[in-house]
């Protein structure tokens, strides 16, 4: 009976992470996400390639949209098998999972009333690709386990998760089959965190594996460096505050907001900034900084020291967690200069559009975006420099300030990726590079191949491959 390794996502491009590893007579699917480059999001609609009910169990990396982001529907469509992730993943995926539910089902009302009142319709069904019940009906098959202890998840088949310091509960995953006596070992590194960054631990690294599947989001390029985010955020906002505008930060939920707090947190503890209110407009990220609050255990040992002595990054004077939608409508009427953190982290729905809308026509205003943005996305469109962008059906000029803070990517960079894969202690037999664009990610393979002389990939979509 062979190992077969089907890629279904995140092959070539950045999101839509999914994989299906066929062994000893078992489905497992590494990861079930949503695509969100406009130009792949009909892949969402596609039917599973597969029978939902024919999968015997989920492996999830982390919470993140594109990794997680398909489970309703999988489970909508028949599966019923355990998602296998750490607590703090299932905890965080609950609330990605019930607010991307609730985006789409305002997005579609919303849609449809300005199509009703244009007299038009679109090419597809104005219709939510799942609801909150359809989130909710995922979460029971949620099963946690712990980092670096095997668990058995079928005959000949077991899984070890370890941290890879990318956003609170972000795993690697490594799978061991034994078939015929013989032991092939699978890692699927998830998305890659750095180290010393705020927060959070920095990634750990493993010794033996005989096939890698390996993120590639920035494999061609080196981050600068992060001490260089403290000076650029204090210029930023004392340069808009000077100039009498906001400064609008689209962010993700999950560990870029709690970031960004961290460090603004600090440059006013230091006076670097003057005092001003800082809301974190997300629903989704005020649950989602609770969790961290209740996972200190991940913290690094600076986080826990800072924590200890009374100074935690999520409580300052001055910020404010909105949740509900009348205080999100009041930050508009605000008068001076406030930072707005707002989700999402590409501008491609959610209350950032709102927040725009309300300040990208703005020459004293500063639109910040400190994440990937994926092609295609609209925050991609604003940082490319195109002079207008559709936002909530109508046409906008770009007035603002458009700036972008790289080094606060979660993701590794291309020699931390190698730093990363440097704990091996013998070439893996093949190393699949994927999630990433594809100069992104050929850049990478070549780069491995190089400095390594293994044996690299980058695999399309739909790809298969048996493991020997």
């Amino acid at each position: 009976m062979e190992t077969r390794l089907q890629f279904l996502g995140a092959t070539q491009n950045v999101t839509g992470s999914r994989y299906l590893l066929e062994a000893n007579g078992k489905r497992f699917l590494i990861d079930c996400g949503l695509y969100q480059e406009r130009a792949l999001k009909s892949r969402n609609w596609e039917p599973f390639p597969i029978p939902p009910e024919s999968i015997d169990a989920v492996f999830l990396t982390h919470a993140h949209l594109d990794h997680c982001g398909l489970l309703p529907k999988l489970t909508k469509e028949g599966f019923h098998g355990a998602v296998y992730c750490t607590e703090a993943t299932c905890e965080i995926a609950r609330i990605v999972l019930e607010d991307a539910a609730r985006i789409q089902v305002e997005d579609a009302e919303y849609k449809r009333k300005r199509h009703k009142k244009e007299g038009r319709s679109g090419p597809y069904p104005v219709v939510p690709l799942y609801t909150v019940e359809d989130a909710k009906a995922c979460q029971p098959l949620f099963q946690a386990v712990k980092y670096n202890e095997p668990v058995s998840v079928a005959e000949g088949t077991r899984i070890s998760y370890f941290d890879t310091g990318h956003i609170l509960g972000a795993s690697a995953i490594k799978v061991t089959t034994i078939q015929n006596g013989e032991e092939q070992t699978i890692v699927f590194s998830g998305d890659v965190g750095r180290w010393n960054k705020p927060i959070l631990r920095d990634p750990d690294t493993f010794e033996e594996a005989d096939y890698i599947l390996c993120e590639s989001t920035y494999g061609d390029r080196i981050h600068p460096p992060s001490r260089d985010i403290k000076q650029e955020l204090c210029e930023i906002v004392n340069e808009t505050h000077k100039a009498g505008g906001n400064i609008v930060i689209p962010s993700f939920a999950v560990e870029r907001t709690q970031e960004l707090l961290y460090y603004l947190s600090e440059l006013l503890e230091e006076k670097c900034i003057p005092h001003m209110l800082v809301f974190v407009d997300s629903p989704m990220a005020v649950a989602v900084t609770k969790v961290f609050d209740a996972h200190k255990e991940l913290y690094d040992d600076e986080m826990k020291q800072r924590i200890h002595e009374g100074s935690s990054p999520f409580d300052f004077p001055g910020l404010s967690l909105v949740s509900t939608r009348q205080q999100s409508k009041s930050i508009n009427s605000i008068r001076g200069t406030a930072i707005v953190i707002a989700g999402s982290g590409m501008c491609t729905g959610g209350r950032i559009k709102h927040h725009l809308v309300n300040n990208i026509t703005r020459p004293e205003s500063t639109v910040l975006f400190v994440g990937y943005q994926a092609e295609g996305t609209l925050g991609r469109r604003i940082v490319e420099g195109e002079n207008a962008v559709r936002i909530l059906g109508r046409t906008v000029p770009v007035r603002a300030r458009i700036a972008q803070i790289q080094g606060f990517s979660a993701h590794a960079d291309r020699d931390e990726l190698m730093r990363w894969l440097s704990g091996v202690r013998h070439a893996p037999r093949h190393l699949f590079v994927v999630h990433g664009e594809v100069n992104a990610s050929e850049h990478f393979a070549y780069h491995v191949k190089d400095k390594k002389d293994w044996e690299t990939s980058v695999p399309k979509h739909g790809d298969v491959t048996v493991l020997t």
